[in-house]
């Protein structure tokens, strides 16, 4: 089965990163679905559309296709998509077919659908999210991930998980996200999975591990995930200051292997200096001289007197932040706001040789290891251009997780 095409449905698409990721490693999209809510022009979709065309792409809130037919999403092999990190907790389990287990409009519970309604399930599930998904919320850390593990070890899936840091690895933007793969229970790497050691799988032979090594670790924790999802919504660590899921971790038949690992890496480091563009910058992009006063304050150290809104005064500090943006070291993290000119505390800002600038849209666009111009089309602002990476993914992580995927698929589905 050399080179079979795996079928991938992609949701919450944004402008095409995982596809971008995932089409060079044998993956076709047969299904892709992009809304948002909050705007009536629908931006990403638009670009989205422009790049890979309208054929079996949805523009529709995806709470509203899966509750009307998880059957409209075409079978698929493989289900991905970085989803809104969202409250996961479960307020009431509704037992009537068109009922959601949690609140209306958590979109987790839309995935949750298309995995337990579906005829034909998804075999493997390739899902992003931030990295703080592992400590959320605040007075119970990890019960949102628990809750998301657990709705995942109901349904037949095991899952790996690793947090990772693209810069760590080479690429040229320090952008932590997690990264998780499910495996359902009908297939060959599941029943690998219950036979191998732990560790091994996290450290050596996992699909994630072989796409980013890390160093050997001896020691990990293992946790029981107990009682329904209503359960863990009201129990799960309420005294807990620190949530027990490391960065790196696997679930498998409701106990959760957990462990801290660290990146092991030896090949060429990208810089931001490396990506930026010459010639081509247009006027727009540099810091005129009466706001240099602005962006130096804002980017500085600086203690606030604020006013609680119990009308408690207090002070505020900030650290300072490198300004401007070291070119020798992998970028900062890309925020929603780098569009626009006025001054920020969290824009990037380079030295030129024709002064001080932000960076352009194509210049965080490859931060992103999308191709220049991804995001260019007719209408589309640079602000919003700005916007769609401050949300995207790094598509280099996705390329080298979906090609360990696809080896590991091929390898062991098909053998």
């Amino acid at each position: 089965m050399e080179n079979k095409k795996m079928k991938v449905a992609e949701l919450f698409a944004g402008v095409g990163g995982f596809r971008l990721g995932l089409e060079k490693c044998n993956f076709e999209v047969v299904w892709s679905n992009q809304w948002e809510p909050s705007t009536k022009t629908q931006h990403a979709s638009i670009v989205y559309e422009a790049r890979f065309g309208c054929e079996n792409h949805s523009n529709e809130d995806i709470n509203e296709i899966v509750t009307r037919n998880v059957e409209e999403i075409p079978d698929h092999d493989l289900l991905v998509g970085g989803f809104p990190c969202q409250d996961y907790s479960v307020a009431t389990t509704l037992h009537n077919s068109k009922g959601l287990k949690g609140k209306k409009g958590v979109l987790w519970w839309s995935i949750h659908r298309i995995l337990e309604e579906k005829k034909n399930k998804p075999k493997y599930l390739f899902l992003e999210n931030v990295d703080r998904l592992l400590k959320s919320p605040a007075k119970q850390r990890g019960r949102d991930f628990a809750v998301m593990l657990q709705s995942l070890n109901e349904l037949g899936y095991a899952v790996e998980w690793r947090v990772i840091n693209a810069a760590e690895y080479g690429m040229p933007q320090r952008r932590r996200r997690i990264f998780f793969i499910g495996y359902h229970k009908s297939t060959e790497i599941y029943k690998r999975l219950e036979k191998a050691d732990k560790i091994d799988w996290l450290t050596k032979e996992g699909t994630i591990a072989n796409a980013f090594p890390v160093n050997n670790t001896k020691s990990i924790q293992e946790i029981e995930l107990k009682g329904d999802l209503l359960e863990i919504t009201n129990n799960f660590n309420k005294t807990g200051k620190l949530s027990p899921f490391q960065n790196t971790g696997l679930l498998l038949n409701g106990k959760v292997y957990t462990t801290k690992t660290e990146a092991s890496y030896e090949g060429n480091f990208t810089v931001l200096g490396d990506i930026l563009q010459n010639g081509e910058v247009t006027k727009e992009f540099f810091i005129d001289d009466k706001d240099k006063d602005k962006w130096e304050y804002l980017k500085g150290s600086k203690t606030i007197e604020r006013i609680s809104s119990e009308g408690h005064k207090y002070k505020y500090s900030e650290g300072g932040m490198i300004y401007p943006d070291a070119l020798d070291n992998a970028s900062r993290t890309i925020i929603t706001g780098e569009g626009g000119k006025s001054p920020s505390r969290f824009k990037h800002v380079v030295v030129s040789d024709r002064g001080l600038r932000r960076l352009t849209p194509v210049e965080l666009e490859r931060l992103n290891m999308f191709p220049d111009n991804h995001t260019k089309i007719e209408g589309i602002t640079d602000t919003k251009r700005a916007f769609f990476m401050g949300n995207a993914l790094v598509v280099g992580v996705i390329e080298k997780i979906g090609k360990e995927l696809y080896k590991q698929i091929n390898q062991f589905e098909y053998a």
